[in-house]
């Protein structure tokens, strides 16, 4: 029963797999789990310092407030990606670059003042269906929307949209 279970879950991940490759969502869904291990992966004390900006062909791009920590992170880069790919159970990240910019905490966020939460408009929502309607298995389509609503939701709230 179990191993049939694990079977199945295995089929699932393939087909998902297959499907995020073909529509070119493979990576954004390789960020996300950056995003998600990211503090696991490397500590609170660099995590303070340096956020995932972007995945892409295999290279992690971080976002680093000082040139202090760019210099520590960038003799600590081997130690990132082995622990990162540890973590994500892939060798999804194979480099790092590092760029200067602002680390916003939570807490700096909402000090900065209260924005309307994001919305998907019913346009987008109708834009979303059409493009997962070739999905045939309900479960996955759900995930699928959810990926790409939630993805959708995060870039309107980078742009203060």
């Amino acid at each position: 029963m179990i191993c049939s279970m694990a079977r199945k879950i295995d089929k699932l991940a393939v087909i998902i797999d297959k499907i995020l490759k073909s529509r070119g969502m493979q990576s954004r869904l390789e960020e996300y789990r950056i995003s998600a291990q990211w503090v696991r992966a490397v500590g609170k004390a660099i995590a303070h310092h340096a956020q995932p900006l972007s995945l892409r062909g295999g290279r992690l791009v971080l976002i680093v407030d000082s040139p202090a920590w760019m210099q520590q992170l960038s003799l600590m880069r081997p130690e990132i990606i082995g622990k990162l790919n540890q973590n994500l159970g892939t060798q999804a990240v194979r480099e790092i670059a590092l760029k200067l910019g602002a680390i916003a905490s939570q807490s700096a966020q909402a000090a900065a003042g209260e924005r309307k939460p994001a919305e998907i408009t019913p346009e987008e929502r109708k834009r979303i269906e059409l493009s997962l309607h070739a999905v045939d298995d309900s479960d996955v389509r759900e995930a699928l929307k959810h990926m790409i609503e939630k993805d959708l939701l995060r870039k309107k709230g980078d742009t203060g949209r």
